[in-house]
């Protein structure tokens, strides 16, 4: 298709060249001191363009071989440039086979080529890349000092590149994840308060923050960002359940009086509230600090519901409220007589109920349930114990001596029960 365009652009211009020159009836005449000198006007054009052609080509070639040491500097710096970013590539690819040594000693090679070329020491970015290659080979070398060194280095670089700093956030990530291996974890909690919002809002940022506050011993922190973690579906749903509901046990544990556990328990999040498993956790750990009403006020919206929960949640629960009995109030029989058909298939439930009618002084209700559990094989040694000790103490209290030592005798040897 090119080679039409031009034929029938070769026959355009000699068909004009044709038709304007072809007469040939022009004259140029020449007059320099006394000398007259005729051209035909189609000689004159002709000499005038290989005129202009011998100029312009003699001005290219001057051009040329005066732009030839600049030439040769830019050809020199280009293949300097060359064997720098081969350094790199180099060292990255021996980083990834595990070869730190080799990978260290490539980027300290590519450094120093851009170091010794002014034309290359201004691309910051390379630089910058280059310091964290090593400082991540010499982090797997054990070499903190040095480590340390060319992420300092890489920072500082890093700082010069344009906005969105990509590489300051790189060498930041990883100076924090390097601070954690090494167990440091105000270190790496202060390199990520350096990030920007959105950066730190990014899922790697937030798996670090919650390793590097879970290090720190700070649970709360640790909790909002494994629920932004969560959010941001940072881990898979059962994981998540599982590690907020641990997160939130931790920092519920770390509570040393009542009034710390209730500001703990105002700043939980009210999913959390309604996991029977932290909410017996909390009421157990309440009960414990001398508050068992505002544990059983815990308790209470998931114990009316108590029939929809899980067998695990419910032994749970019913272990909470077992710790929680003390000044019981009225309010709570509607509530255990709601359980009553449950708990004849639940025999850690039906131990609860017991000892739970026994605190209202409701004898003949709290013997039938307390029976029902000791005689249950599925009941755990130490519950059906418990449950034989508190029908000896019914029986003592009604002054029927041989069937309270019964009882204890059976809750002594809960082994032959």
């Amino acid at each position: 298709m090119r080679s039409i365009v031009w034929l029938l652009l070769v026959a355009v211009i000699a068909v004009v060249g044709a038709t304007a020159l072809g007469a040939n009836d022009g004259l140029v005449t020449i007059y320099w001191r006394g000398w007259r000198t005729d051209f035909s006007l189609n000689l004159f054009l002709l000499v005038m363009v290989a005129l202009f052609m011998a100029v312009y080509s003699l001005v290219r070639a001057l051009d040329g071989l005066l732009a030839l040491p600049e030439r040769a500097k830019q050809w020199r710096t280009s293949r300097r440039d060359r064997v720098a970013q081969a350094a790199l590539r180099e060292g990255l690819a021996l980083y990834l086979a595990g070869r730190y040594t080799r990978a260290h000693k490539t980027c300290q090679k590519a450094i120093a080529i851009q170091a010794d070329t002014p034309e290359l020491a201004l691309d910051a970015e390379f630089t910058a890349l280059a310091h964290m290659l090593s400082a991540g080979s010499l982090h797997r070398l054990q070499d903190r000092t040095r480590r340390d060194e060319h992420l300092q280095r890489a920072l500082e670089m890093a700082r010069m590149t344009r906005k969105p700093r990509a590489t300051e956030e790189g060498a930041r990530l990883m100076s924090a994840e390097s601070a954690l291996e090494d167990r440091d974890a105000a270190r790496a909690l202060r390199e990520l308060s350096e990030l920007p919002p959105g950066v730190a809002r990014r899922t790697q940022a937030l798996r670090l923050k919650l390793q590097a506050a879970r290090l720190a011993r700070q649970p709360m922190e640790a909790l909002r960002t494994a629920r932004l973690l969560a959010k941001h579906q940072g881990f898979t749903p059962s994981a998540a359940e599982g590690l907020l509901r641990t997160l939130a046990s931790e920092t519920l544990e770390g509570a040393r009086d009542a009034d710390q556990m209730r500001a703990l328990w105002v700043n939980l999040d009210m999913q959390d509230k309604r996991d029977p498993l932290l909410v017996a956790n909390a009421a157990r750990r309440m009960s414990n600090l001398g508050a068992p009403h505002e544990a059983r006020q815990w308790l209470a919206p998931l114990w009316d519901q108590i029939h929809k929960q899980s067998p695990e949640a419910i032994e749970a629960l019913a272990t909470a409220l077992r710790e929680s009995l003390t000044g019981l109030e009225a309010e709570w029989l509607p509530r255990l007589d709601a359980t009553t058909p449950a708990a004849l298939r639940n025999p850690s439930l039906a131990l609860t109920l017991g000892l739970a009618l026994a605190e209202r002084q409701l004898w003949g209700k709290a013997r039938g349930m307390l029976l029902s559990a000791a005689n249950d094989l599925q009941l755990n040694v130490n519950d059906r114990r418990t449950a034989w000790a508190q029908l000896g103490l019914m029986a003592e209290r009604e002054s029927r001596p041989e069937e309270a030592a019964r009882f204890y005798r059976l809750a002594a040897l809960p082994e032959h029960n």
